[in-house]
Order: C-alpha cells, then structure tokens, then sequence
C-alpha cells in the first residue's frame, strides 16, 4: 500500500521574492553586523560612527549601508554633512515573521508562560477601578507607542464597548498597576468568537511581569469562554509588547502600512492574532 504523505503547503510566489530579497540581503556578515549595530542605536547612528565599529573603510560602510536600505531594513537622512542612518522599525517583527512563514512556523502556540510574578493579583474589574483603569490608559498615551488615542476615552465609552466578562484589573500591594480588555470586532453572529485585545500597564510597572499576568489571565479566559480569535495591532517600536503576545500564542500576521496618522505622522502596526486551541 502507497505511504500517504501529507499536502506541502506553498508560499505565496511574491512572498517568496521578498523573503528572498532580504535573506540574500543577510547573506553578507558585514551587512549581519552593520544592521545589528543600528537595531541597538534606535535614534540613530551615523555612517562615520558605524565606520568606526565595524572597523571597514568609508566606502565599504556606505556600500552595504546603501544596500541595507534598498531593501528596507534601515531609513537614511542627511543632517548637515553626516548621513544617519536609523532601522525600520517594521523589520524588526516582518524579519521573524519572514523566517516563520518560510520554516512553517505560524501556527498557533499554547498559552501560556508560568512564570509570572507571584506579587501579582490579576482579578474582574470592579466599579471602583475605573479611576485607576482611566489614569493608567493615560500614562499608556503618554508613551507614544501604546495607542492613537490622544484623550483617554471616557468611563461611559469604555463600559459601552468592551465585553463583559473579559475586562481584568492586576493588582501590587493593593494597588492597581494594570489592566487588560476585549472589544468584539463586529456585531455580525459569524464574529461573535473574535475580539480585539488591549493589555496597559502602569508607568514605573513596566518589566515586572504585570503584563504577562494580565495576558495569561486574559488567554485562558477568552478560551474557556469559547472566544476562538484573538487579535491585536502593535506599534513596531513597541518590541516588548510583540515578545509579550508573542509569549501568549500571538502569531505576527503582517505589517499594517501606514495605517493611521500619529503626531501627523503615518505609522506602520504589526498585526497580530491568536487562535484558541480549544475551538
């Protein structure tokens, strides 16, 4: 009897030639190097300055410099006599992204991470958290890279649009130091199991694993209340909020271009989603 092998699946013929374009891009160290310098410069370094790290000549950096930004990995501006050169932030998340599509790599993965802080109490919110919910959105504002809100939207505005049952308060020492929400995407039955995700964590919080607790909770809740997608949209500079969900079973979709204006100035999203395990 015939052995049956499982159906390849394959890539979209234009997703290859980008992936491609990029790894070939990568196949030189010197540009590995160079890209890894200014990922970890993120307000920018100059060519002079890269020249001096890598330990190349002036010609042979701006060479693989032009290079890098052909394909889109860095950005260039001139200021005065000197070329600066920043990373496109959307290339940190569409590299990764690249190589899980390649190896296959994009299904969901089980939630989640056990190691949250066991200083943290994650529990429904309650009417008197709406202070503390609203003062924390601001400070999420404030960022810069957590929302195109510009005004923290009302109690009233809130209540009205996030689901019941899916709105968690962390708690340290009795205070609220977070929270997490989720909105249904339409009103239309075939959406009813699919809900976007909003996780803020209070400022001088950040890094302490209230996060992590807050998307846990969140996760396992949303699964054991049959909602089957999760998703989110995350600026590209906001790299720990990607590992975060990405930590949950969030798999990175795509980049959103220029999807809307922060600032007067467009932005670029990375789209996320997380599908339940349990439906």
């Amino acid at each position: 009897m015939p052995i049956a092998l499982p159906q390849a699946q394959v890539l979209p013929a234009a997703e290859a030639d980008t992936y491609a374009d990029w790894f070939a891009c990568l196949a030189e160290p010197v540009r590995v190097r160079l890209l890894h310098a200014v990922a970890t410069t993120p307000k920018g370094i100059t060519v002079g300055a890269l020249t001096e790290i890598l330990g190349t000549s002036q010609s042979t950096t701006s060479h693989h410099v032009r290079k890098l930004a052909d394909v889109g990995f860095v950005h260039l501006e001139k200021v005065g006599a000197a070329t600066v050169v920043t990373v496109n932030q959307a290339c940190c998340a569409g590299l990764p992204h690249a190589a899980d599509a390649v190896m296959g790599l994009l299904a969901p993965r089980p939630c989640c991470p056990d190691d949250v802080p066991a200083d943290v109490a994650v529990r429904a919110l309650e009417p008197a958290d709406w202070a503390s919910v609203r003062r924390i959105y601001g400070e999420g504002i404030a960022t810069g890279i957590a929302t195109f809100e510009t005004t923290v939207p009302s109690r009233t505005q809130l209540d009205a649009k996030w689901l019941p049952g899916h709105r968690w308060v962390a708690e340290r020492e009795g205070q609220v130091v977070g929270w997490a929400a989720a909105t249904p995407i339409s009103t239309r039955d075939c959406y009813s199991g699919v809900a976007e995700t909003s996780v803020y964590v209070a400022d001088g919080q950040r890094g302490r694993g209230v996060g992590k607790a807050l998307l846990r909770k969140q996760v396992m809740a949303a699964d054991e209340d049959g909602l089957w997608t999760l998703q989110t949209s995350i600026f590209t500079e906001n790299r720990a909020s990607l590992a975060l969900h990405h930590a949950a079973g969030y798999r990175t979709v795509g980049v959103r271009e220029r999807i809307a204006q922060r600032d007067g100035a467009w932005q670029d999203t990375i789209f996320l989603e997380r599908r339940s395990p349990v439906s």
